[in-house]
């Protein structure tokens, strides 16, 4: 008489590879490097050189954002609505959104565009995240994008966006604390894209913003 006997159930790995991550997160591989550098998730290198992130990580940084976070990367570009649908017969007003985690750079960058630039539509998003599916929702005219962001770096978010064909009608402004030499590691999203030093925010984001809503005249 046989015995039977039930399989082992396989246990549950306790680490991610970096490409595991990403898809898991619907992020590209590069910004879940970042995350790791920033340590918003715990990894460690086999001796082979190879990357492995801690799930536990993991699950804290998906916990800590809601569900939303593992679909945001991935369905940016889909919930986008066609641009006649979303500006019939051109009559809505322009739209800009912004992407900065700082409360008082939100708020001047608001009160900039309140002053100057009336007519136009501001979105706010206050990390990488959200700023990728808000961008999906609202295809804006103009993304000002702040280079050091939670969840997400800006540089990152950008590379991400090229990606995607809608993301060719939007005129891009970044912001940014970093001087000339602390953005060289951003350099590859950087190039041909107006930048701004955000101690001179007040005196260049209206010229920029003027040049990128060439329609919009700004109030002095």
């Amino acid at each position: 008489m046989q015995t039977e006997t039930s399989s082992p159930i396989p246990a549950v790995p306790d680490h991610y590879t970096t490409l595991e991550v990403a898809k898991l997160l619907g992020m590209a591989v590069r910004s879940v490097q970042l995350m790791v550098d920033r340590n918003e998730l715990d990894a460690w290198k086999t001796p082979g050189g190879h990357r492995r992130i801690s799930r536990a990580s993991v699950e804290r940084w998906i916990n800590a954002r809601g569900p939303a976070a593992t679909q945001a990367g991935s369905s940016a570009a889909a919930a986008a609505p066609p641009v006649a649908a979303r500006r019939p017969g051109g009559a809505a007003p322009a739209q800009v959104l912004l992407i900065e985690d700082s409360i008082h750079f939100q708020n001047l960058v608001s009160l900039i565009v309140q002053q100057h630039f009336p007519g136009v539509a501001l979105h706010v998003a206050n990390d990488g995240i959200a700023g990728l599916a808000l961008y999906g929702q609202t295809q804006p005219d103009v993304l000002i994008v702040d280079i050091l962001l939670p969840g997400i770096d800006g540089a990152t978010l950008i590379t991400t966006l090229r990606s995607h064909p809608q993301f060719t009608r939007s005129q891009l402004i970044v912001v940014t604390s970093l001087d000339e030499q602390q953005r060289e590691p951003y350099a590859f999203a950087l190039q041909g894209v107006r930048v701004i030093h955000k101690p001179s925010l007040v005196a260049e984001l209206p010229t920029a913003l003027a040049a990128c809503l060439p329609a919009q005249r700004s109030v002095q």
